[in-house]
C-alpha cells in the first residue's frame, strides 16, 4: 500500500495532474489541507472513501492516520495545495513514513506562483532582465528562517523575488526590498490564484502595501517583485533564433 503526497494546486479544482485525478479517484482514505484544497477536487474520492481534513491536527496525529491506513491496506491520497516541493511539510511526514517503513510516492502539482504569474500574464524569466527566481517567505509565527535568507540578502540578486505566505507583512517585505531593488521596482501580489475570488494588485515597491491594505488582504497570497513584471523592449531569446543552428532530427 502507498501514501501519495498529491500537489493540488493553487486552488481550481481543474489544476491537477491527470495522475493525481486518478489517484483521488482511486484511494479509500483522504487527506487534504483545509479549505485550501478546493471540494470539488474532494468529490473525486471514491464512494465510501473516508475523507480527513488535516486543518487542526498535529502532525503527529496526521502521521497516525497515515500509519492506521497503511496498517489496513489501504491506499491514500494525501493532499497537499500547491506543490509538495515547496513549502508543504512533506519531508517530515515522509521522514516518519521512511522510519516506519511504509511506502510513499510523490505526485507533483502547480505550485501558487506559477498560477499567479499567470494571472499576471508574465513569464518571470525574461530574457536580458532575469533568468533566475527566489522563492522564499518571511518569518513569523511558523518556523524561523535559517540564518542569510533574510530579504536584504536574498534582494541583493537583483532576481524575480516570490514571497509565499506574507501578505499579513507587506510593509516589511517592501521595506527591505527596497533597499536592492529601488521604491520603484514593479511588484505584485495575487490571492487566491485561479480561484473565483481571485485577486490580483499591481504596483511598486513604493504603493503595493497600500493596495494590499485596501483589498483587505492578507493571507493565501504570493508576493512577486522583479523589473520582469514590467519588461519591454528585452532581446527574443535564443531559443527561437533564426541564427541559432539546427538539426533535422
Amino acid at each position: 500500500m502507498t501514501v501519495y503526497f498529491i500537489g493540488a494546486g493553487p486552488g481550481a479544482a481543474d489544476l491537477v495532474t491527470v495522475r493525481a485525478q486518478r489517484i483521488i479517484a482511486a484511494s479509500p482514505v483522504c487527506l487534504y489541507a483545509g479549505s485550501l484544497v478546493p471540494a470539488e477536487l474532494l468529490a473525486e474520492c471514491p464512494e465510501g472513501a473516508r475523507v480527513i481534513d488535516t486543518a487542526r491536527l498535529s502532525l503527529d496525529e496526521i502521521v497516525a492516520l497515515l500509519l492506521d491506513a497503511d496498517a489496513a491496506g489501504h491506499d491514500v491520497a494525501r493532499l497537499h495545495s500547491g506543490d509538495p516541493s515547496i513549502f508543504s511539510a512533506v519531508a517530515e511526514q515522509a521522514r516518519r513514513l521512511d522510519a516506519a517503513g511504509v511506502a510513499y510516492a510523490i505526485v507533483p502539482g502547480v505550485p501558487a506562483f506559477t498560477a499567479a504569474a499567470a494571472s499576471l500574464g508574465r513569464e518571470l524569466t525574461v530574457p536580458g532582465v532575469s533568468q533566475s527566481i527566489v522563492l522564499t517567505r518571511v518569518s513569523t509565527l511558523s518556523t524561523a528562517m535559517p540564518e542569510g535568507e533574510d530579504l536584504r540578502s536574498l534582494g541583493r540578486s537583483g532576481a524575480t523575488l516570490v514571497v509565499h505566505l506574507g501578505a499579513h507583512r507587506i510593509d516589511q517585505i517592501a521595506l527591505e526590498l527596497t533597499e536592492n531593488y529601488g521604491p520603484d521596482c514593479p511588484a505584485a501580489v495575487v490571492a487566491f490564484a485561479s480561484r473565483p475570488d481571485e485577486i490580483v494588485l499591481r504596483g511598486t515597491l513604493a504603493t503595493i502595501a497600500d493596495q494590499v491594505k485596501t483589498a483587505g488582504v492578507t493571507k493565501t497570497a504570493v508576493v512577486i517583485v522583479g523589473k520582469v513584471l514590467a519588461a519591454e523592449g528585452f532581446p527574443d531569446s535564443y531559443l527561437y533564433s533564426a541564427a541559432r543552428e539546427r538539426t533535422t532530427h
